[in-house]
C-alpha cells in the first residue's frame, strides 16, 4: 500500500507536468473504485487550470479556482505522467489529459483508490477534517505526542498508526521508526515517557524524510509517476527482516501480529 513517502514522492513527480495546465479531456474507463468516480466529472473538470497540486495524509488534492479534485492511491493505485499517448491497459481506470498533451493516468488493479470532485474548502471535507496532523510539520512534536498519549490504553504502534493522532505513519514506517527510537512496539501508549516521546517524534521525522528522498519502499508494486521504484527498502532496519540478523545487535528480528498487522522488531534493541 502507498503511504505518505511514496504518495509525496508521487505528488513531487506529477506537479511539474500539470500545474498550470489546462485539462482538455477527462477520460473514465471504470468508475467503481472505493466509491464512485464523481459523476459528470469530465464536464466538471474539462476548461479548469490546475493551479497547484498538494497532499493531505494519504490524499493529492488538485486545486483550480473552482474546486479541488481528491485523488487516494489505495492498495495498489498509482498515478503515470504520459508525455506521449499509450493505449490503455486493463486496470487504467482514469485519463486525465491537459492541453499541452500531457496525460496524467490513474492506475489501480484493486480499485481500492478514489477519484473524486468537492468544491468546498478541501480541508472542512468529511474525508480530512478530522485528521491528525502532518508528521512532517512542526505542530507534531514530543510535547503534543505525549498529552495525546495520556489515557491511552493501546500500543504505541497502534496509536501511532492511528490518522486521528498523526497522518502518514504506516504500518512500515511505524516498525522502522520505533527501532529507531528503542521502543517496544508493544509498549502501552500511555506508559510512553516525555523522552521517549522526543526520540520518536525524532525517529518518525528522520524515517519519513529518508523515505521521500529515496522515493517510498518498494516491497511489491509501487513505482513514482515515471514507473521508477522506490529504494529505502534497501535501508530497512526491521520490517520485512523476520529472523534476520538486527543490524545493530545481531539478535534476529522478530515478527508478531498488532491490530492484524505485521510488526517487526528486535526485542534487544527494543526492550520492554
Amino acid at each position: 500500500m502507498p503511504e505518505l513517502p511514496e504518495v509525496e514522492t508521487t505528488r513531487s513527480g506529477i506537479a511539474p507536468y500539470i500545474e498550470n495546465q489546462q485539462v482538455k479531456q477527462v477520460v473514465i474507463r471504470d468508475s467503481r473504485l472505493r466509491w464512485p468516480i464523481t459523476e459528470n466529472l469530465d464536464k466538471k473538470l474539462c476548461g479548469k487550470i490546475i493551479q497547484s497540486v498538494s497532499r493531505r495524509a494519504k490524499y493529492l488534492l488538485l486545486h483550480t479556482a473552482e474546486g479541488t479534485l481528491f485523488i487516494h492511491l489505495g492498495m495498489s493505485g498509482r498515478l503515470r505522467i504520459l508525455t506521449t499517448f499509450q493505449p490503455a491497459e486493463k486496470h487504467d481506470h482514469v485519463d486525465i489529459v491537459f492541453a499541452n498533451n500531457i496525460i496524467l493516468r490513474f492506475t489501480d488493479p484493486r480499485r481500492f483508490g478514489a477519484v473524486l470532485w468537492t468544491t468546498e474548502p478541501p480541508l472542512q471535507h468529511p474525508l480530512l477534517h478530522h485528521l491528525g496532523p502532518e508528521p512532517l510539520e512542526e505542530d507534531f512534536d514530543a510535547e503534543y505526542l505525549f498529552k495525546r498519549s495520556r489515557k491511552r490504553q493501546v500500543s504505541i504502534k497502534t496509536f501511532i498508526m492511528n490518522a486521528e493522532i498523526v497522518v502518514g505513519v504506516g504500518n512500515i514506517y511505524a516498525s522502522e521508526s520505533l527501532f529507531l527510537s528503542g521502543i517496544n512496539p508493544q509498549l502501552i501508549a500511555a506508559k510512553l515517557t516525555k523522552k521517549q516521546a522526543e526520540k520518536l517524534v525524532a525517529a518518525i521525522k528522520l524515517t519519513l524524510e529518508k523515505a521521500i528522498a529515496a522515493g517510498g519502499t518498494t516491497l511489491r508494486d509501487f513505482r513514482d509517476s515515471e514507473g521508477k521504484p522506490g529504494y529505502f527498502a534497501q535501508e530497512l532496519w526491521v520490517y520485512a527482516r523476520q529472523n534476520q540478523d538486527c543490524k545493530q545487535c545481531g539478535h534476529p528480528i522478530e515478527l508478531i501480529r498488532q491490530s492484524q498487522r505485521a510488526t517487526y522488531f528486535c526485542p534487544q534493541c527494543q526492550k520492554l
